[in-house]
């Protein structure tokens, strides 16, 4: 069943506090880009991809990889309030033993789709996955969520040149477009403008929107989804640190978690 606007902005803010209190938890990790990718993870699971909880290796499911796997503690709220892992052990974020690491990781978590956290493999895995799945004839999409800050990587562009030689139309390129990294502002440290004509350079559809709108979202996704012939690329621009106000657009919480009174004040704004 097609969710509401209201229904996917309730779930997400369930997903930034749960963040929010992994992360503080934990006493380490990524909030800001965690933050700035929650609608448009809320959007595949919950409003989009083809999955099963019951089967999470059912053969015909869509797939998503976070590329930029740091944003983990996101996908591993996604996956717990979508029924694909443990609800309750989410606060064991980055402990000895815990199923959630601080990077994705197959090993741990087998509804995972892919390990990530080498920077710039993700796009690289998805077209393989693309690749594999039209062989096969099956009717999966891959999504792939990649950083601003790790698109500065040639591997992104080596496999962005091999994605449009090969017409893989069933992967769709998402990036996290929140203009900080990981000790600064993209524009200072390695500028990626202009992005969207970078992308279409390189042969991708490729559609620009505000990736904290769901309307928006799912209109991209849609229109990606009805494209043929070349691979898609979504340029979602986002806040670093989305939802609390004092992490937005700070580039000090890219890999820095609150300490605890942040955290009590985060949760209070995310009420």
């Amino acid at each position: 069943m097609p969710k509401s606007v209201a229904e996917l902005q309730a779930l997400a803010k369930v997903i930034r506090r749960e963040i929010i209190e992994m992360i503080g938890t934990a006493g380490s990790g990524h909030p800001g880009g965690s933050l700035s990718a929650v609608e448009i993870v809320v959007q595949l699971y919950f409003d989009f991809m083809r999955i099963d909880p019951q089967n999470p290796k059912w053969p015909d499911r869509d797939r998503f990889i976070l590329s930029k796997g740091h944003a983990c503690p996101v996908l591993y709220a996604a996956m717990a309030e979508a029924g694909l892992a443990p609800k309750d052990q989410l606060n064991t974020l980055r402990k000895l033993g815990s199923v959630y690491q601080g990077h994705p990781d197959v090993r741990f978590l087998p509804s995972l789709e892919a390990s990530t956290g080498s920077l710039g493999e993700g796009l690289s895995m998805a077209l393989g996955m693309g690749l594999a799945d039209r062989l096969d004839g099956r009717p999966n999409r891959t999504y792939v969520m990649m950083g601003d800050g790790e698109i500065q990587e040639g591997q992104i562009w080596e496999a962005a040149m091999s994605g449009t030689f090969h017409k893989v139309d069933n992967v769709v390129a998402i990036v996290d477009y929140n203009g900080i990294q990981l000790d600064g502002f993209v524009k200072d440290i390695m500028e990626v403008k202009p992005l969207a004509d970078k992308w279409r350079a390189f042969g991708w559809n490729t559609l620009e929107i505000d990736g904290h709108d769901f309307t928006a979202i799912r209109k991209a996704l849609e229109q990606a989804q009805a494209t043929k012939g070349q691979p898609s690329c979504i340029v979602a621009h986002t806040v670093k640190g989305k939802g609390v106000s004092f992490m937005e657009n700070n580039p000090k919480f890219h890999g820095m978690a609150p300490t605890p009174a942040e955290m009590e004040l985060a949760l209070k704004e995310l009420q």
